[in-house]
């Protein structure tokens, strides 16, 4: 039973999070002409530039969230 209450507050949780922002330099790196060629050696500088990243960000500070409002009081229609 606990489990149970556990995993519904657990979900229920997860449902207000901010949807993660997926990001991928791949095609940029592949687009750009001055990154065809590879280094020689492994140890060898790479450019910011040619750099393959990707990975999630989460942002807490959403612009576009509003406030929760738990008063109870209605709302007035202007």
């Amino acid at each position: 039973m606990r489990r149970t209450i556990l995993l519904g507050f657990a979900v229920a949780l997860a449902g207000c999070a901010s949807p993660p922002d997926y990001y991928d330099t791949n095609a940029a790196v592949d687009m750009n002409p001055l990154c065809a060629s590879r280094p020689d050696n492994p140890n060898d500088p790479v450019s910011k530039d040619c750099e393959r990243t990707s990975g999630v960000r989460w942002s807490q500070d959403d612009k576009g969230s509003q406030p929760l409002d738990l008063s109870g009081a209605k709302k007035k229609d202007d």
